[in-house]
């Protein structure tokens, strides 16, 4: 082997020393034989489908080889995955085949998101194109050529399945995603079936890895089914895969142990016949499981059936060119011919290639056979056209959040008030609402929920075949990929975790946001419900578990994506925390993410004081203000309307704990300059309301702005974020000289609550320290530090009396 280039096409693995009995417990259904013409019908389905993809690649002109090509006609730039196409183009053929045999209603996920060709060049011969885009890509010669000429130029479709593909509800950009998303969809959808392809590279991610358990989550009597099919092809875009090197010993004993059984389909010579005998095995099995759940005798543990589909990388593209292995190599990856836009070797290897499926015979006058829309579905099952793909919502039946609120001026656990709401929007929408968690739902006190319904485990005996809403595993990415896949098809989530491991999905997050981003942008995609983040065992209680479990970097995630789907609320109360909920379950194509505490903490406002600041997104407390004097006696003291210019400095909360200080701030320089110093609190909620007027749909405008934060006083933000995106929102806004931010600052460890703020500069003495204008409130103030400080390090906790509510007069 010479400069790491592997000597043989196709490469098969080194046999493993496992026993050759394993083999047993991979299963080989009985081949059913196909008609003639139903076989014929898929192969010119295939032979269409691999020309339209590779014609995709490379072709600008003369798209059907009307006459002999030239260099002119190949695109200037050549973009596109050519290697996961043929195998791709296969499975969509046999789909086909089965929805129309037994009326399915089926989704397709492509894992290999970059086999976009493939799935296009179906979804026109398919006519699914012509349906969603009319007089663009219809089926006939016009839609053909522009759907190849303008593959993967601006303006036509990208190189990647995305959110204008028809029948998508997954981009595989971030390859390990396809299958959690696969599992996600099919829960409380008992009629569906999803297939989903997963590369062997995309096999290799950890994601994957995980999602293969989601069987263990999937109860047969409520929800659907997947069948995945893990596509080997041997190679990545330039080394072999794992599974690629694994045997057919290795591979059925790794699934089997994960609760599958394993057929494996990979005779080249009659591909078609084992791979329809093998779907038709799959379906049957999963209805077999099904019947036995829905008929009160479900199956413990049921194997649920899976495929291995074992083709070579770029099958039947250029076998060698240049002396380089192209079919069965990494070579065909991507452009298997880099130059045939201007080497005449390669131009002549492409055309030879192309001819070879002589596209005439399948195309009349620009338009399929009778045979290939044989083998089709009826429209509305066709996989580009499920409704559940690109219209699904079903909103929630609607619970009134003030029916749970609390008192105010009792300390509450936002959390736990939540959890009881939570309980009851369950029980109002028993099919279309679930929970997905890392196994924290105790611990963040969320528990409530349990109270009627109850988790969703089918290999627990205690969890399994109840209909619990509750999904908990310890595994991001599932909760993440589960998530996805639910509110896609149409359903409403949420993910509550603990905030340091959130950004563990961060960029699936990203990958979805952007998904959705595309999708509100094409017009024949209907709304869907937001996604629900919920960040709470927050790192100003975290002192406990250490540095470790101290990261709220997942707002910054979130900041960043686009303005029209980033939501961040930082809910001072439980009341608060209610509202916003309760808001973001009815919302639609948003990214929510709400932060909260799960301790007991003070509750500041009523229900409908709680309503109005959540809908302002912010406003000046008066409670804890200095006194105004153009403000009449009997003004209401939470009066969001403020516009005495005479402040000598604004204090923000921004966070449940974060304001607790800023309280207590203010009522230290009150007391202490017996308010000479005119303190103005303000509490933000919303956190989008800051960014500039024109930045985010949210942002408060400039007078509004003006009128909370005055136009000319000095404005300090005690924020639980990383200072520096809060700075990054505020850029833009006037006056950012006078403003300062404080906030979490990476310092901590193991140590008391109290001593968290401290060593991070957001404690009430850090905010209210600068602001007293005199020396004797800088002394006062680290003699009190100090006093603090020698206490916790003498007792190893904290003094009482810094959780008792501030007193103003």
């Amino acid at each position: 082997m010479v400069n790491g280039q592997i000597p043989v096409s196709n490469p098969p693995p080194l046999s493993s020393l496992l026993p050759e009995s394993v083999l047993q417990l991979a299963v080989k259904p009985p081949k059913t034989p196909l008609l003639d013409h139903v076989h014929e019908s898929l192969r010119q389905f295939q032979r269409a489908g691999c020309y339209i993809a590779a014609a995709m690649i490379f072709l600008r002109d003369n798209v059907l080889l009307e006459s002999e090509l030239q260099v002119e006609h190949v695109k200037p730039r050549l973009l596109g995955h050519w290697g996961t196409c043929p195998g791709l183009v296969l499975v969509w053929s046999h789909l086909n085949l089965l929805i129309r045999n037994h009326d399915l209603k089926m989704i397709h996920v492509i894992g290999p998101g970059h086999g976009a060709p493939a799935a296009l060049a179906a979804l026109w011969l398919e006519g699914s194109l012509e349906k969603f885009y009319p007089g663009e890509y219809d089926r006939d010669a016009t839609g053909l050529r522009n759907l190849i000429t303008r593959f993967s130029v601006p303006g036509g479709f990208p190189s990647h399945i995305n959110a204008e593909t028809p029948g998508s509800i997954h981009e595989g950009g971030e390859l390990g995603y396809a299958l959690a998303v696969s599992f996600g969809a099919v829960m409380d959808n008992p009629n569906l079936i999803v297939t989903c392809v997963i590369g062997d590279g995309e096999a290799e991610t950890g994601p994957t890895a995980t999602a293969w358990h989601a069987i263990k989550y999937l109860d047969p009597q409520e929800s659907g089914a997947v069948i995945p099919i893990l596509h080997v092809n041997g190679f990545k875009i330039s080394e072999r895969t794992i599974f690629g090197c694994m045997d057919d010993k290795e591979i059925v004993c790794l699934f089997s142990g994960y609760g599958y059984q394993v057929c494996i389909v990979d005779d080249l010579e009659n591909i078609n016949v084992d791979l329809y005998s093998a779907l038709e095995w799959a379906v049957a099995q999963v209805k077999e499981i099904q019947h036995a759940a829905r008929s009160g005798k479900p199956v413990v543990k049921p194997r649920w059936p899976m495929l291995v589909l074992r083709t070579p990388k770029g099958w039947g593209g250029p076998k060698e060119v240049d002396g380089k292995i192209i079919e069965g190599s990494f070579h065909s990856h991507q452009v298997p011919l880099p130059k045939a836009n201007s080497n005449d070797t390669q131009l002549k290897v492409l055309e030879d290639w192309l001819s070879s499926y002589n596209i005439s015979e399948l195309l009349e006058g620009g338009q399929p056979t009778q045979p290939i829309l044989d083998t089709l579905p009826k429209d509305e099952k066709k996989l580009g056209q499920l409704k559940e793909t690109y219209d699904p919502y079903i909103g929630l039946n609607a619970v009134n959040w003030q029916d749970f609120a609390v008192a105010d001026g009792t300390d509450q656990s936002c959390m736990q008030v939540t959890g009881k709401y939570l309980d009851r929007v369950f029980q109002e929408n028993p099919t279309t609402i679930r929970l997905f968690s890392p196994d924290e739902l105790e611990s963040n006190k969320l528990d409530a929920i349990l109270d009627h319904t109850q988790r969703n485990f089918q290999w627990d005996e205690y969890s399994r075949a109840n209909g619990g809403r509750v999904i908990e595993t310890l595994s991001e990415h599932d909760c993440q990929g589960f998530l996805q896949g639910y509110t896609l098809t149409g359903r409403t989530a949420l993910f509550p975790s603990y905030e340091s491991f959130l950004g563990i999905v961060h960029t699936m997050m990203v990958q979805y946001s952007k998904f959705v981003k595309i999708a509100t942008e094409v017009k024949w995609r209907g709304d869907l419900a937001s996604i629900n983040y919920i960040e709470t065992s927050t790192w100003t209680r975290q002192e406990h578990n250490g540095f470790s479990h101290q990261n709220p970097s997942f707002i910054g995630a979130v900041l960043n994506i686009k303005a029209e789907a980033a939501r961040v609320y930082l809910p001072p109360d439980a009341n608060c925390f209610l509202s916003t909920i309760a808001h973001c379950l009815a919302s639609q194509n948003y990214t929510n993410l709400i932060v909260g505490s799960k301790q007991p903490t003070p509750v500041y406002l009523s229900p409908a004081e709680a309503a109005s600041h959540c809908r302002e997104g912010a406003s000046v407390w008066h409670f804890a203000s200095s006194p105004s004097p153009s403000a009449p006696p009997d003004s209401n003291p939470r009066s969001t309307s403020c516009t005495n210019p005479e402040v000598d400095v604004v204090l923000v909360g921004i966070g449940v704990e974060l304001t607790f200080e800023v309280i207590h701030a203010a009522a230290l320089l009150r007391a202490f300059t017996n308010d000479a110093v005119r303190v103005r609190v303000v509490n933000v909620t919303d956190l989008m309301i800051l960014a500039p007027e024109s930045a985010h749909p949210h942002a408060l405008s400039t007078q509004r702005f003006e009128e909370i934060f005055t136009r000319d006083s000095p404005v300090v933000f005690n924020y639980h974020g990383y200072a520096a995106e809060l700075q990054g929102l505020l850029f833009g806004r006037e006056g950012v000289h006078r403003m300062v931010v404080a906030g979490y600052k990476e310092e901590g460890s193991t140590t008391t609550p109290f001593d968290m703020l401290l060593v991070n500069g957001v404690s009430r003495f850090d905010v209210g320290g600068g602001q007293g204008g005199a020396e004797g409130w800088v002394r006062e103030v680290g003699r009190r530090v100090e006093e603090v400080r020698g206490f916790i390090q003498e007792n190893g906790r904290d003094p009482d009396q810094l959780y008792e509510m501030a007193r103003f007069p």
